[in-house]
């Protein structure tokens, strides 16, 4: 089985991918952007993607929900992975830690780290990289006493060493990884089931418009556990909104649900529904 996932080697999704599948048997297909990843599994290219969709620090990861919703139509999510985040300082051997000039990563750990980088290196400078790997091999290249924000797999992969370990600001980071698969492909896992969706133009503008819709779940008993707008692209005040709720998409309720939430918002789109990780 190919899977792709953001690249290059020794990223946080590859050490979820391992732990996902940790007996291994399958082929990576690294990819420059989460949005790519998904896109290689509805061209065809990938059977399956892993990518990451929420952090317990920061919320959303935005380019997996705008991929779903604008680019990648043909996909649907089949399962989830839980991954407990360690972030590391990682720095070229002799490095100290009083000498960095600046620290390299993505905007994620930079984000889930900014506690420990405010008060450690106040007066540093912090870089975007395009995934904590790259950060890593930037630093193992460069001859300035930078650090980066990243996996242990990368220090090891790229010959640099440990400054610090796990200094991300709060040690519930968890980030939640979701499968995409073809549309109409087999969910996987097993447990109590999640759907996720999504849907917009909530009819004319209007008190409550918003609840009415989402009434629709409560008064059949249905909870959700996530609900979250980004813009729908069509100009100021205009909003999509995507939800995961408890129970199979068939389930009498949840469908029936769904079903009366068509009649409120001009599209509704299921995401996919799979058990829960």
């Amino acid at each position: 089985m190919r899977i792709a996932c953001l690249g290059p080697a020794g990223t946080f999704t590859e050490d979820a991918l391992g732990e996902a599948i940790p007996e291994g048997g399958f082929e990576p297909l690294r990819t420059a952007t989460i949005t790519d990843a998904i896109l290689a599994v509805e061209r065809g290219e990938a059977d399956r993607a892993l990518v990451p969709i929420e952090n317990s620090l920061e919320g959303s990861v935005r380019p997996t929900l705008d991929t779903l919703a604008f680019e990648a139509a043909a996909v649907t999510i089949v399962g989830e992975h839980d991954y407990r985040v360690r972030v590391h300082l990682i720095a070229r051997t002799g490095t100290r830690a009083e000498d960095v000039e600046a620290v390299l990563s993505h905007p994620q750990p930079l984000a889930q780290c900014q506690r420990f980088l405010r008060e450690t290196f106040p007066e540093v400078e912090l870089r975007n990289a395009s995934s904590t790997a790259a950060a890593v091999r930037m630093v193992s290249e460069s001859s300035r006493p930078w650090a980066a924000l990243g996996a242990r797999a990368a220090a090891a992969l790229y010959g640099c060493e440990l400054l610090r370990e796990g200094v991300e600001d709060q040690p519930d980071n968890v980030t939640r990884f979701v499968w995409i698969a073809p549309a109409g492909s087999e969910p996987v896992g097993s447990g109590s089931w999640k759907t996720s969706l999504v849907f917009s133009e909530v009819g004319a503008d209007h008190p409550g418009a918003l609840v009415e819709c989402l009434s629709e779940f409560s008064g059949r008993g249905i909870n959700l556990t996530r609900i979250e707008s980004r813009p729908l692209r069509q100009g100021l005040g205009q909003y999509m909104f995507f939800c995961d709720l408890e129970g199979r998409e068939t389930d009498p309720a949840v469908a029936e649900a769904i079903a009366a939430l068509r009649t409120k918002a001009a599209s509704v789109r299921i995401l996919g529904s799979y058990p829960r990780g």
